[in-house]
């Protein structure tokens, strides 16, 4: 993942191309264990803010260590 996010907010599809995962069902997945970034509705699409996004992956990197 490069270190600058961008400055919008990202979709599920977005997650899936910065962390290479296999499928947007992954993010899905996440959401619905409470493991992966902090998400929000806006209608009926899924979107993350760059900053939970950052926090959740300092979070990951922190309990890896």
């Amino acid at each position: 993942m490069a270190s600058e996010l961008p400055t919008r907010f990202l979709t599920a599809e977005d997650l899936v191309e910065m962390f290479e995962l296999p499928s947007v069902e992954t993010v899905y997945q996440w959401r619905r264990k409470q493991t992966g970034p902090r998400g929000f509705r806006v209608g009926r699409h899924l979107r993350f803010d760059p900053r939970d996004v950052r926090a959740w992956v300092d979070s990951q990197i922190g309990q890896a260590a």
